[in-house]
């Protein structure tokens, strides 16, 4: 049966050395009309469903600490990173701007503990803020530089795994966790997190750039560590709570049961695809393809369906069919 994208241009990878991931809220929303993809940073754009009032906003309690140390605090009311962002600087009395990313149930740098777009209901949150800024001058040895490049949801990028024995890898004062906030000069906050990793691939080789960096501020027993930022695992479950909180850029949160055992094996696959296809892994999008492809009866309705929400990543007909053979084969067990 032929597949309908005959329109459709083969996309060539974003990255092939340098990986980037978003930890993105508002992918996996049934019935959006469109869909952001990139890190909702300074660059997003303001279309979409206003933010709902307080009323219609989960009256859901999350407790939080600032990561290198704080009192308790309780947080509520927010629907998207951003307005999570505002409530942790309300609740310790700093600006929304200075928090930099949120682990879930661990203080630590630790990559696999990301908050991305859900929030499990009995998640505890650590929010880890700006600390120190680095400048550094990196010699360009090799074509890839070994980093994978995330962001926060709210135009941050920062570096989430370093391969070791790459170029990074060597220069020990840049470590996992610290934001990029500018290459050669030219200001990196609001890009995208495909933007940052495309910009530090094509960077020439045999010469030096430098790049700016700000690391999290870090507790007493987390100064001279450096997380190796291993690979996460690809399901989405986050904490132990029964639920989750589904974070999203348009229309408010809801609460959530957790992926059923078939949608984690077929979002894991799916995000090894992205991998093998584009260069990035990105765990929400491939939750947001799952959801597309469950409910579909043929690879013609479910190529459809990714034109009308995900049309701007273009992709190639051998990946469509291979997203569609994926999530087929998680359905009978076949993984």
């Amino acid at each position: 049966m032929p597949l309908g994208l005959g329109r459709r241009k083969k996309a060539s990878p974003l990255v092939e050395n340098e990986e980037a991931e978003p930890i993105r809220a508002g992918l996996n929303v049934p019935g959006m009309d469109g869909l952001d993809v990139i890190g909702l940073g300074d660059g997003t754009t303001s279309e979409g469903l206003p933010p709902p009032p307080s009323s219609m906003r989960p009256r859901l309690i999350f407790h939080t600490q600032l990561a290198h140390g704080s009192p308790t605090g309780r947080i509520e009311g927010f629907s998207n990173v951003r307005e999570l962002y505002a409530k942790i600087g309300e609740a310790f009395g700093i600006p929304p701007a200075e928090v930099m990313f949120c682990t879930l149930n661990t203080h630590k740098v630790d990559m696999d503990k990301l908050l991305g777009g859900q929030i499990g209901l009995e998640d505890f949150i650590f929010a880890h803020i700006k600390g120190q800024k680095k400048e550094i001058d990196v010699y360009k040895g090799e074509d890839a530089l070994g980093l994978t490049i995330t962001d926060n949801g709210a135009g941050y990028a920062f570096i989430k795994r370093i391969r070791e024995g790459s170029v990074i890898h060597q220069i020990q004062v840049i470590s996992v966790g610290d934001m990029i906030e500018s290459i050669n000069g030219h200001r990196l906050i609001g890009c995208r997190h495909y933007e940052v990793a495309k910009m530090l691939k094509e960077l020439p080789k045999g010469k030096d750039f430098t790049i700016k960096l700000v690391e999290p501020l870090k507790a007493f027993d987390m100064i001279g560590q450096r997380s190796g930022g291993s690979r996460s695992a690809s399901g989405v479950q986050l904490g132990t709570g029964r639920g989750t909180l589904r974070l999203r850029s348009k229309g408010p949160a809801t609460v959530e049961e957790l992926p059923s055992a078939f949608e984690e094996k077929a979002i894991e696959k799916v995000d090894d695809l992205l991998e093998s296809y584009m260069g990035i892994r990105d765990s929400e999008l491939a939750a947001t393809m799952v959801e597309l492809g469950k409910d579909k009866k043929n690879p013609d309705e479910f190529a459809e369906a990714l034109d009308q929400t995900l049309g701007d990543f273009a992709f190639p007909d051998e990946f469509v069919f291979d997203v569609w053979g994926a999530i087929g084969d998680a359905k009978v067990g076949r993984v």
